[in-house]
């Protein structure tokens, strides 16, 4: 079987595979259209998100068994026809959901405590504690939208926090020990913080807007670790100075590139996100929740895994 691999992973994918009896080729610099001349000579790829792998691609990779990204969602693929041509579809959710559990936990918790701006003041010599005093998680409730595997670490993370943790999600009969499976209206009732754990689809797109934030009952607190384009920004910065919106951890932004290797390619900053560097109660990093030590590993792990059924 012959494998191509277009992004870059962990070195354990390619090894691993070789074992299996793959030929693994590499192409990391090569453009979509030099790619699509050869893609015919391949049964599989492993890509991360470095091009959309639409109809035009599929149909010329004529002999394709496999796609395989080494990540959570599949939103750079044609799924449905890459489907109707017989290739099936590999993701690797199961490789990085611990890593985004402890992302989103260290995010609320950094940012109940003032930790960056409390970090920063005392470099520069402040030693504020008055105005650095924090919130406890004890007690709140803790809302998730999407509950797969992604949400399901995140409530396992919370355990032992003395919180209530609840779930909506689309599906029915999702909630586990962890977590009670709720109606929206319900979460949007009760919830101090709002976590999303949803993949790129119709249904998350800017489902985080004006709309959305004003059926919640009393004011919360935001995290998304999942797709930026699940957060409105523009709404979410009319929250964040009404306060119906207390503070936001935003590790995805609306404003990334489909690699997630960028953000912007120039200086001419949305007045939104302009606001959201400026504000204390806003806490930023850069699509890493996933991105750690030990998930690279585990994904390229899952990935193999899930190849060595299919040959």
């Amino acid at each position: 079987m012959k494998v191509l691999f277009i992004d870059k992973n962990h070195d354990l994918l390619k090894t691993e595979l070789e074992k299996l009896g793959c030929q693994c080729d590499e192409e990391y610099s090569k453009s979509k259209e030099a790619i699509e001349k050869i893609i015919h000579l391949y049964d599989g790829i492993i890509i991360r998100s470095r091009f959309n792998i639409y109809k035009d691609f599929i149909d010329k990779a004529t002999r394709l068994k496999f796609i395989a990204r080494v990540g959570a969602g599949l939103e750079s693929i044609d799924v449905d026809y890459a489907a109707s041509k017989g290739i099936t579809l590999i993701a690797a959710p199961e490789g990085n959901r611990n890593a985004v559990g402890e992302h989103a936990l260290g995010m609320i918790l950094a940012l109940f405590n003032n930790l960056k701006q409390a970090d920063l003041e005392i470099r520069k010599g402040h030693w504020n504690r008055e105005k650095n005093r924090g919130i406890e998680l004890e007690g709140k409730t803790v809302g998730i939208i999407g509950y797969g595997n992604m949400g399901k670490a995140f409530a396992k993370k919370l355990q032992g926090f003395d919180v209530k943790v609840i779930c909506y999600d689309l599906l029915s009969n999702v909630g586990n020990e962890h977590c009670t499976q709720v109606t929206l209206d319900e979460l949007q009732s009760t919830a101090d913080v709002l976590s999303f754990h949803t993949p790129f689809n119709k249904h998350s797109h800017n489902m985080f807007n004006s709309a959305f934030i004003n059926q919640f009952k009393k004011p919360f607190y935001l995290i998304n670790t999942a797709r930026g384009s699940a957060v409105k920004t523009d709404d979410l910065v009319v929250a964040l100075k009404s306060k119906k919106v207390l503070g936001a951890c935003l590790d995805v932004l609306e404003y990334e590139k489909l690699s997630f290797e960028n953000l912007f390619e120039n200086n001419d900053l949305p007045s939104a996100f302009s606001y959201l560097i400026q504000a204390d109660n806003v806490l930023l990093s850069p699509h890493i929740a996933g991105w750690t030590v030990e998930s690279n590993i585990k994904l390229s792990q899952t990935i193999v895994n899930k190849i060595s059924k299919l040959i």
